[in-house]
């Protein structure tokens, strides 16, 4: 794999780009996609799928628990409901309709939430969803997914569109470069992408911490001798607790980093697996501290809690010297 530098993002689309496209191309072959909106036609980029395919989509509104209730109705009746809405709101206001109409009911809606993390930036803490892994992985009987860029957002619609089971598929909106030129590395929900070995430590990112973890481990490897395994866990339930334990034989440390609240996300829920098998060695979460979150856009708010390649291979550097 060549080094991935900036110049990389320059052919590169946002997430939820790549999420819009996929779907109108597999909708238009299969009448039963559905996308229902609350009003985020144009901030969920379905503005094109609306134009070209009117039968196939709904708008609701700004009224999010209505967009679930009638994803869920559209599910049980057979459509393959795309419930497209902010995350900081599909996941707060419409939480209730999640578990109940969605996840008791057993309806294989699929919920994206665009816009996640700290996407929106200068609007604040009432429009990030630092939250979303943390309420969903308390809720049984759905998976949640956060693709890192564009290959895994693409197999992931088109793996969304046959999964016959409640589902949260987490975009942002920033231009992410491919991790990998390697194709040959699959997908699927469920199991960890390894996208560089290393033997010294582990870094476990999601979403689009990823690709600052990838530079992070190329820096540490350039400047430091320091080789580290990087894996996109895209999904942060159900977890790949078979690659976290492999792992935690074969380095001397992991750290987890996310677009989330440290607390109840991807860390927490590879710390309470390990720790529940016996580990031992050095483990940190990497994420937002509890606190209202800066003002800023997500690459100033990334520099800012070091969830930047800088502080992510400081963090790393920090933990390996006292091994």
């Amino acid at each position: 794999m060549g080094t991935i530098t900036e110049n990389t993002v320059i052919n590169s689309q946002a997430n939820q780009d790549v999420f819009s496209a996929t779907l109108l191309e597999l909708a238009q072959a299969d009448r039963d996609i559905t996308a229902v909106t609350s009003d985020s036609r144009g901030s969920g980029k379905l503005v094109k799928f609306g134009q070209e395919l009117p039968a196939q989509i709904v708008e609701i509104g700004i009224a999010e628990q209505n967009l679930v209730g009638v994803a869920a109705g559209l599910a049980s009746a057979g459509k393959k409901a795309f419930a497209v809405s902010p995350a900081c709101f599909l996941t707060a206001r419409a939480l209730e309709q999640i578990k109940n109409d969605v996840a008791y009911s057993d309806n294989p809606v699929r919920l994206i939430g665009i816009s996640a993390g700290v996407s929106y930036g200068a609007l604040g803490t009432t429009h990030h969803s630092l939250h979303d892994f943390a309420v969903l992985r308390a809720i049984n009987n759905i998976t949640i997914v956060a693709p890192a860029d564009n290959f895994e957002t693409r197999e992931a619609v088109t793996l969304a569109v046959k999964y016959n089971k409640p589902l949260y598929l987490r975009l942002g909106k920033k231009p992410m470069p491919l991790l990998t030129e390697d194709t040959g590395i699959g997908f699927e929900f469920g199991k960890g992408r390894v996208i560089k070995e290393g033997r010294d430590v582990s870094i476990i990112a999601t979403g689009e911490t990823v690709y600052p973890a990838l530079q992070a481990a190329q820096k540490l490897e350039q400047e430091s001798g320091i080789r580290a395994t990087v894996v996109s866990m895209h999904t942060i339930k159900p977890l790949d607790t078979e690659l976290i334990l492999s792992l935690a034989q074969k380095t001397q440390a992991i750290i987890t980093v996310e677009e989330h609240m440290v607390n109840g996300g991807l860390g927490e829920a590879c710390a309470a697996m390990l720790l529940q098998n016996g580990y031992q060695k050095p483990f940190k979460i990497m994420g937002i501290p509890d606190e209202y979150t800066v003002t800023g856009s997500q690459t100033e708010i990334f520099n800012h809690y070091g969830l930047s390649a800088d502080g992510i291979a400081l963090a790393v550097n920090n933990m390996l010297v006292s091994l």
